[in-house]
C-alpha cells in the first residue's frame, strides 16, 4: 500500500482522555508534565477538560463527555488531522457502558497512525521523545484506492472526500 505524509509541526495537537477512575492519574501526569504540555494545543473530553484547565492554568479545548459523544468528536478530529496524539488513560478492569465508542476511538488512532498512550509509562516515553518538539512526517496509508473502489452494481467509482455526488447520483442511489 502507498503512503501519504502528514506533517506534524513542533506544537502538537494532543487529546487527553481518561475514564472516571483514571482521571486522577491523568491529572497528576499532566501536572508533572505541565511545562512540556503548555505550548501544545490540548483537547480533552468533558469533566477531564474542566479539571485539567483548572489544574494546569492554561486553555484546554473541551469537548463533550466521552459517553455523550466526546470520544467520537476526538475520533473525527483524528480523521481530519486535527489531533496528532492521543493520551487515553482507561481502566482495562472496569467495563464502560460506551465500550464501543472507546474501541472506535482507539481504532481511529490506529487507522490514522497517530501515537497512542494508554498508561503513564507510555505517556512518559511519548512526551519525552526528541520527536515531540520537532517537525515529524507521519506516514498514513493512502486510502484513495479504498475511497474510489468500485462497488458491485455501481457504474462508476464513488466520489472521494472532496468531490460531492450530484443530484442525479443521489436520486439514482436512493432508488
Amino acid at each position: 500500500m502507498l503512503h501519504k505524509k502528514i506533517a506534524m509541526v513542533p506544537d502538537k495537537k494532543i487529546a487527553l482522555v481518561a475514564h472516571d477512575n483514571k482521571k486522577r492519574d491523568l491529572v497528576e501526569w499532566a501536572k508533572y508534565n505541565r511545562v512540556l504540555l503548555a505550548h501544545h494545543k490540548i483537547f480533552a473530553t468533558g469533566t477531564t477538560g474542566e479539571i485539567l484547565e483548572q489544574e494546569l492554568g492554561f486553555k484546554i479545548t473541551k469537548l463533550q463527555s466521552g459517553p455523550l459523544g466526546g470520544d467520537q468528536q476526538i475520533g473525527a478530529r483524528i480523521a481530519d488531522s486535527e489531533i496528532d496524539f492521543l493520551i487515553f488513560f482507561w481502566d482495562p478492569l472496569e467495563p464502560a457502558p460506551h465500550d464501543s465508542d472507546v474501541k472506535a476511538l482507539l481504532r481511529m488512532a490506529v487507522v490514522w497512525n497517530i501515537p497512542i498512550a494508554c498508561n503513564r509509562a507510555s505517556a512518559d516515553f511519548m512526551i519525552s521523545s526528541p520527536l515531540m518538539d520537532g517537525e515529524y512526517d507521519r506516514l498514513v496509508p493512502d486510502y484513495d484506492d479504498y475511497r474510489n473502489r468500485k462497488i458491485a452494481g455501481e457504474e462508476r467509482p464513488r466520489p472521494g472526500p472532496i468531490e460531492s455526488a450530484g443530484e442525479d447520483d443521489t436520486l439514482r442511489r436512493s432508488r
